[in-house]
């Protein structure tokens, strides 16, 4: 049976945690990563050790999540649902590397906001997906893929257009955040909200049109 984990995710993951491994090498016990500023002064502080070891552990998660979930569908749905997911959780993979990328350049004193650049760029995806999702046709392997059905014409058009402009007005969140640049812990605690949140958006949405025709 073919899985939604493939070893490029494995990579990233190896990747997330060698990079921790260079921050710890370098970073004493007792540091701290600023998260978050009021006005010039830092008002909330990540322990070294927690920070570090969240995105690998978000990281591996994931891959347990995505490949249940590829164990747990048909030949026929996996194959259908395979474009989507993949790419879902390379891009879910990449965005927990970058912020693991983002803390060690923080922890060396560089001026390369990793954090900003990430969110500013998941802003942009998720433009571009927003226009794709609100134009998509109804297709066998088109659109959003979900273990139940859309049942007609009417509910697809509604999944489909709610869940474009909310991703839309997603991506407009994270290019105010990127721009207004709150601090680490705003980006992140946004990145997380975005990207659990858009799919239970889209979920609950097919859900409540599952009477529609």
């Amino acid at each position: 049976m073919p899985s939604l984990v493939t070893r490029f995710h494995l990579l990233l993951f190896c990747v997330t945690i060698a990079i921790g491994g260079v921050a710890l090498a370098h970073l004493p016990a007792g540091y701290a990563f600023p998260a978050h500023w009021q006005g010039s002064a830092v008002d909330w502080f990540w322990p070294r050790d927690v920070a570090l070891l969240t995105p690998p552990l978000v990281q591996l998660a994931l891959v347990v999540t995505f490949y249940l979930l590829g164990r747990a569908l048909t030949r026929n749905h996996f194959a259908k649902v395979q474009h989507i997911l993949d790419p879902a959780l390379t891009l879910l993979m990449s965005v927990a590397a970058a912020c693991q990328l983002g803390l060690l350049m923080i922890g060396i004193g560089s001026d390369f906001d990793l954090f900003r650049i990430t969110t500013g760029a998941l802003a942009a995806t998720l433009i571009v997906l927003a226009v794709v999702i609100f134009e998509a046709e109804r297709h066998s392997y088109a659109g959003l893929r979900m273990p139940w059905p859309v049942p007609s014409d009417r509910a697809w058009s509604i999944v489909h257009r709610s869940t474009g402009l909310a991703t839309a007005a997603a991506a407009i969140l994270l290019a105010a955040v990127a721009w207004i640049d709150p601090g680490p812990g705003v980006s992140v605690i946004t990145l997380v909200a975005t990207l659990l949140g858009l799919p239970a958006f889209a979920a609950s949405m097919t859900l409540l049109t599952r009477g529609l025709r």
